[in-house]
């Protein structure tokens, strides 16, 4: 079940993306990932998206906080035989709060709740604090494919049956 309700602890709140999102996510998935173009030479993907898009035609969550700010995003595209992590994004400022697995938590609940045994993603090979994330939180590593100089690590996690 969404997460959609305020905690006591006053967590942010996460709740489906709107539209009126779409400027609001672009921002955020650009502060994010602002440290990793130096990493690669050239900008990342998610820079690159569309993100009105994405809200319209994808499934897209947000992390909003008490004042009104995004601090998460998360991306999802459903596959018959998985939940594919399209792109996942926290505010530079709000990284090590637990939001990251907060996120990836709701993408394997979704997951499961369509009856789907596994998520996947990928990451660049260059974004060791993500790989080392990705296999802290059970992830593991699949393959590797070359791209503009660099290689994408592949990752999935199997979910345990509920």
């Amino acid at each position: 079940m969404p997460d959609t309700l305020g905690d006591a602890d006053d967590r942010p709140v996460l709740r489906p993306a709107t539209p009126a999102d779409a400027e609001a996510i672009a921002a955020l998935v650009d502060i994010a990932h602002r440290d990793y173009a130096a990493l690669i030479g050239r900008t990342p993907l998610p820079m690159l998206a569309d993100h009105a898009r994405a809200v319209r035609e994808q499934e897209v969550w947000v992390l909003e906080a008490g004042d009104g700010r995004l601090v998460g995003v998360i991306e999802l595209v459903a596959h018959p035989d998985h939940l594919w992590v399209e792109n996942v994004a926290v505010e530079a400022a709000d990284q090590g709060l637990g939001h990251g697995r907060r996120l990836l938590v709701h993408a394997e609940a979704e997951a499961r709740r369509r009856g789907l045994s596994e998520v996947r993603l990928l990451t660049n090979e260059r974004y060791a604090r993500n790989i080392a994330m990705y296999v802290h939180y059970g992830y593991v590593e699949t393959h590797r494919e070359p791209y503009q100089g660099t290689d994408l690590v592949n990752f999935r996690k199997v979910l345990a049956a509920t």
